[in-house]
């Protein structure tokens, strides 16, 4: 394959779009090569890179089975449920706190706080 097919940020020819782009319009790419990119510029700093694919070639999103939205639950619960008390936080835990917010910074106990 040779050199990709450069463009400036916003000026990309029809036909192609970014994985984003794709999936908004209920597509994937499919398996298929990075077709294109595009640029951005920016000061002092390498620009940002997108990749695009063609549209063409694009397929239809695969459906979700109730196995896979079973799966995904099942991930979900394990995002929320705390490691150290087993309790579901009830929000995604931080992987920067790796316990919930109540593990993380327990209050001091009212024995150390009279004492």
């Amino acid at each position: 394959m040779g050199a990709l097919p450069v463009y400036r940020w916003r000026l990309a020819p029809d036909g192609y779009a970014t994985r984003r782009q794709l999936r908004a319009r209920g597509l994937r790419p499919g398996g298929q090569d990075v077709a294109a990119q595009l640029e951005r510029p920016r000061r002092r700093r390498p620009p940002l890179v997108a990749y695009l694919y063609r549209v063409d070639l694009a397929k239809p999103v695969r459906p979700m089975t109730p196995a896979r939205w079973a799966a995904l639950a099942k991930a979900n619960t394990a995002r929320r449920t705390c490691p150290h008390c087993r309790c579901d936080a009830g929000y995604v835990i931080p992987p920067s706190l790796g316990t919930c917010v109540p593990c993380a910074y327990p209050e001091p106990s009212d024995s150390l706080r009279s004492a």
